[in-house]
C-alpha cells in the first residue's frame, strides 16, 4: 500500500501540477473501498515534468511488473517518451497518467477537478461525476463494482 501522505507531501513540497484520480479519488468523496496505489494524472509540460522528477526521483521509481534489473531511467526524457507509467517506490505503488480513458489529460480534467487538503497538502482530486465517468470507460471489473457505489454517493451529495 502506498504511503500517501509521503507522496503528497513530495509532490506538493515540489509544486507538481497533479489530479488525483482512481480509488484515492474515491475515498476522497467517502468509499470506503481499499486502495493499494495511488493513481495521479499529471501535467505534461516540461516544467512539471521536471517537478515530478524532482519529487520522485529520490523513492527510486521503477516500472512496476519489469523483471529486476531491467534498464528504467526516471526523467524527464524518459517521462516525454511515454504516457502512462505504473511504477514501483519507496512509498509504494504510484501510477502516473498522461491521461484517462473517459476523462482524458490533465488540462481536460483540471476544470472537472475539485481543490482538496490532504495531510496538509493542496491538491486536486477529481470529481465525482468525471470519477463515475472515468470507471465506466475503464470498464474493468473492479471500476464497475466502484461505479454502484459512487453513483450512491453522487445521490446523497444531492448532485444530480
Amino acid at each position: 500500500m502506498t504511503n500517501l501522505s509521503k507522496l503528497l507531501c513530495a509532490l506538493g513540497k515540489a509544486d507538481v501540477d497533479f489530479i488525483l484520480v482512481g480509488g484515492v479519488a474515491a475515498a476522497a468523496h467517502g468509499s470506503p473501498r481499499l486502495t493499494q496505489d495511488v493513481d495521479i494524472v499529471y501535467r505534461r509540460g516540461a516544467d512539471n515534468l521536471r517537478k515530478l522528477v524532482s519529487a520522485l526521483g529520490s523513492l527510486h521509481p521503477y516500472l512496476r511488473g519489469a523483471p529486476p534489473g531491467l534498464p528504467f531511467r526516471f526523467d524527464v526524457e524518459t517521462l516525454q517518451a511515454g504516457l502512462n507509467f505504473t511504477l514501483t517506490s519507496d512509498l509504494g505503488p504510484i501510477d502516473l497518467l498522461g491521461e484517462i480513458a473517459g476523462g482524458g489529460s490533465y488540462e481536460q480534467l483540471v476544470d472537472r477537478s475539485i481543490s482538496a487538503d490532504a495531510f496538509g497538502v493542496r491538491c486536486r482530486v477529481l470529481d465525482l461525476e468525471t470519477l463515475i465517468a472515468t470507471k465506466r470507460a475503464a470498464g474493468r471489473p473492479k471500476d464497475i463494482e466502484a461505479i454502484a457505489e459512487l453513483e450512491i454517493l453522487r445521490g446523497r451529495s444531492g448532485f444530480r
